[in-house]
Order: structure tokens, then C-alpha cells, then sequence
């Protein structure tokens, strides 16, 4: 069976990862499983480039086939900050909590209805040779006027799906990868490892 290197070093990310890709014919490793210490410096200015990036430079470092994601929260109120910049938004070494209470009080004085969002993740796929290949996922809901939930990571806390009367944060990880833009994302991408496993050939 062949690795599968997941390019991050975010604990939550790798947990929802061993979660969604499960069932491919694919050893799922971490950089830290393999002793690589990699730090990718995010210059995309799309989501595409930032995960075809990571996900390259991982391949190359480890000489796996790697797979990176980029995501992040387009709120509509603000034109659709913070995007990319989501991780950085409040500051390079902002904590989560800090990222929330920065988009919250940018929202402050804006209503119910008019703080619909989405986040977007997309996965890059790459080959240490270069080839790669791109799938990507979303979902859309509210921004909550405060924190609900203990359960996930990031903006997690303030992304409510009305449908569900939840945020993200407060739901097990069964239902949040059902529904999420990660879920839907890696969906996509398990069809692709799935395909390459099936005909031995590279992306």
C-alpha cells in the first residue's frame, strides 16, 4: 500500500483527514510520523495556489505523494474577507480565539440576515515529480453573533448552519464531515486516489 503524506502540521486537520479518507487504499502518514519539520510560506493569492503549493513542497521534502489543503471564511458583510488571510487575519501569531473576536467585532453592527458566509476548501494532490492535480468543497451558513461549541478548530465556533440550528463546533466529527467544506473537498479528492490507485498511474 502506498503513503499518503497529509501536508500540515495543524493536529485538527490531520484528525479530520484520518477521518474522512478512512477508506482509501492509501497509508495515511503525518510529517511528524516521517521526522519532517516543513513550514510552507502562504504567497498564493488564490486558495488553488496556496494548496498546490503546500502540497508540492511536502511531496518534494518527503518524496510521497502529498496531499495540502487551503481553506478559509468568505463573509459577504465584508466583501468576503477574510479569505485567503483567514489564519492571519487578526495577526501571524493570532490564537483562534483571538481570529473570532476580530471577524465579531467587525460585525458588530450588522443584522442577522445579512451575515450569511461560506467556507471553501480546496485540496491539492501532488507528486514529488510535479504533476498535481485539484478538487474543492464548500458550505454556506451564518456567522453566530458569539462562540457555540468546543468541538473543531479555527472559526468553527461562530459557522452556523441554520438547517442544523448548530455552529460547526457543535457537531461530532460524523456530521461536521458530512457537511463541511472539508468533507466535501476530500470527497472529491478520495475519488481521484481512488482512480489512481485502481490504475497505478500518477495524477
Amino acid at each position: 500500500m502506498r503513503d499518503l503524506l497529509i501536508a500540515t502540521n495543524n493536529p485538527g486537520k490531520i484528525e479530520e483527514y484520518r477521518h474522512l479518507l478512512e477508506n482509501i487504499p492509501f497509508k495515511i502518514r503525518t510529517p511528524v510520523e516521517i521526522g519532517l519539520n516543513l513550514e510552507v510560506t502562504e504567497t498564493g493569492k488564490t486558495f488553488e495556489e496556496n494548496a498546490s503549493l503546500k502540497a508540492m513542497a511536502f511531496a518534494k521534502a518527503s518524496g510521497l505523494l502529498s496531499l495540502a489543503d487551503d481553506s478559509g471564511l468568505e463573509v459577504d458583510a465584508l466583501n468576503g474577507e477574510p479569505g485567503i488571510r483567514s489564519r492571519r487575519y487578526a495577526g501571524d501569531h493570532a490564537s483562534d480565539e483571538e481570529r473570532i473576536k476580530f471577524l465579531l467585532d467587525k460585525l458588530k453592527d450588522i443584522t442577522w440576515e445579512k451575515r450569511t458566509a461560506r467556507f471553501r476548501c480546496v485540496i491539492a494532490i501532488a507528486l514529488p515529480e510535479g504533476k498535481i492535480e485539484l478538487c474543492s468543497g464548500e458550505c454556506s451558513g451564518l456567522i453566530a453573533f458569539q462562540p457555540r461549541g468546543n468541538l473543531g478548530f479555527g472559526y468553527d465556533p461562530i459557522f452556523y448552519f441554520p438547517e442544523l440550528d448548530k455552529t460547526l463546533a457543535e457537531l461530532p466529527m460524523e456530521i461536521k464531515n458530512r457537511v463541511s467544506h472539508r468533507g466535501n473537498a476530500a470527497r472529491e479528492a478520495a475519488k481521484i486516489l481512488n482512480r489512481l490507485a485502481q490504475s497505478g498511474k500518477d495524477p
